[in-house]
Order: C-alpha cells, then structure tokens, then sequence
C-alpha cells in the first residue's frame, strides 16, 4: 500500500482549514447588543408612549389638541383649530403683535401658568373687526386683481396680496417714502435741481 493513499489531496487539506478557521472565529466573535430601538428577542414589547408617531413632535411629545374653532365669520368654518392657529400666527407675525392685539383675556378662565386665557370667539375688540375687514379685502384684491395680472403675466413673477405685503411686521403699515435718487454732482444735481454756480461747467 502507498503511503501516498493514507493522506488526502493538498487542495482538500487547505479547504477543511480554512473551515474550521472560519467556525472557530464566528464562535469566539461577541455577540452584539440589541440596537436600543429595538428589543432584545423574546422580550416584551412595552407599547409606544402617548402620543409617539402621528400627531407627536420630532422630540416625541403630544401635539397641543387645538380645540375647534367658534364664532368663524370670514375664515372658513371646516376649518380645524391647529390651522386657525397657524393662521392666526401668520397674521400675528405680520403685523408684529401678538393674541391680545385682537383677542380678550377671559380673567374666569385662568390656564396653569397663572395668566386667564384668550377668549377668541369674543368680537369686543374693534381690532378684531378691522382684521376681518382687512381680510376680506385681501382675498377680494387677489380674487379680483392679483389673478387676472397673473394670467396676463406669464413670467410667474407675481405673487398674491397678503397681510404682510403692506404691514412688513409693523401694526400699522408705515408710509412710502420714495427713495431720493443720487444723481451726478450730488443731491439736487440734474433735472428739476438748482442751475449750476456760475463760472461751473455743468457735468
């Protein structure tokens, strides 16, 4: 008998090697700890908290439930207490003023913090009033005017009338003034200014 025939071949030698190379490494290597979102296997699921995915906030609090909306006279009435809300911040923001600009404080219905809360279907400001004018005006301008200019102009370079259009964030909007243009040879110089000192020549 060859001795040849007791060994197998170099080739299945290297093969069964690097095998068990691979088994005993693979046993040896630490197990990786659950990702912190995720449960271990097996372990109880706790449920998500309150107001977590939907209707939460990046930091995972419950959104603020605005409560709908009453006494709606130029806004549309479906809309929900969150939009109103986020209109009335634009509004707000546009003039520089905050709730109680137009609103009432209800001093029977006083919130945690120690201040009486907005009572906002309240009309007895006459601030309020005016923003419902003010309002209607400007959806009347942009329905009326703004619409038909921008189907004339096609460069798409208009853009509706808004609150802020006229107001820039001040309570009331603050007069035009036509900037003075500078002309050659400083102020006044040019067309309709004074004539030139004699002995000048003109530039």
């Amino acid at each position: 008998m060859r001795i040849a025939a007791l060994f197998p071949p170099a080739p299945a030698i290297s093969l069964l090697t690097a095998a068990v190379f691979a088994i005993a490494t693979v046993a040896q290597a630490p197990q990786a700890p659950p990702q912190a979102d995720q449960p271990a296997p097996g372990a109880a699921q706790s449920p998500p908290p309150q107001g977590a995915g939907q209707g939460s906030t990046p930091g995972g609090r419950p959104m603020r439930n605005y409560p709908p909306p009453t006494n709606l006279q130029v806004l549309p009435k479906v809309l929900t207490g969150r939009q109103v809300r986020d209109i009335m911040e634009t509004w707000a923001g546009s003039l520089g003023v905050k709730c109680e600009f137009c609103h009432t404080a209800d001093p029977k219905n006083v919130g945690p913090n120690g201040r009486p809360r907005m009572n906002y279907a309240d009309d007895s400001k006459t601030d309020k009033q005016i923003a419902r004018i003010m309002y209607t005006m400007t959806q009347q301008i942009n329905r009326d005017t703004i619409s038909k200019a921008m189907d004339l102009d096609k460069d798409g370079m208009g853009s509706p009338v808004t609150c802020g259009t006229c107001h820039r964030g001040h309570e009331m909007p603050e007069e035009f003034v036509i900037p003075r243009e500078e002309r050659r040879g400083g102020p006044g110089a040019g067309p309709g200014g004074p004539p030139p000192a004699a002995g000048t020549t003109p530039p």
